[in-house]
């Protein structure tokens, strides 16, 4: 996949067991942020929403995004041990493809980032223009 782009990366060309491992780390980050949302859901719905079936669709709805999430970065995590560290990839254009910035920058290995991608700590009501 060698395309004659670039990224903000300095070298475009990695190992592709690094790039699958940025992917796992995003999975997480999904599934924990769509997991998140239950709680929220029942604190506005309150008892109500677990008495009604449509509700209980939703919920459960999330709770599969969250296993399906979590069980796709697995399978990627445990094949990922067995390819080569030789086997080397061009990013940049899959990575000129992703329109998160958040998710292209960790995507694409720009430094190495704990936590998650997304911030935790932002405050009710504020939201990002794009």
């Amino acid at each position: 996949m060698n395309v004659n782009t670039t990224t903000e990366q300095s070298s475009p060309v990695e190992a592709l067991p690094d790039i699958m491992m940025r992917v796992v780390s995003e999975l997480h980050d999904v599934a924990y942020l769509i997991e998140r949302i239950e709680p929220q859901l029942l604190e506005l719905g309150g008892e109500n929403l677990l008495n009604s079936s449509e509700s209980m669709k939703v919920l459960q709805g999330i709770d599969l995004a969250v296993q399906k999430a979590r069980g796709i970065a697995e399978f990627i995590d445990t094949i990922t041990g067995e390819i080569s560290n030789e086997w080397m990839v061009d990013v940049a254009t899959a990575l000129s493809l992703v329109k998160l910035t958040e998710m292209q920058r960790a995507l694409g290995g720009g430094g190495m980032r704990h936590g998650h991608s997304q911030p935790l700590n932002k405050a009710a009501g504020d939201f990002d223009f794009f």
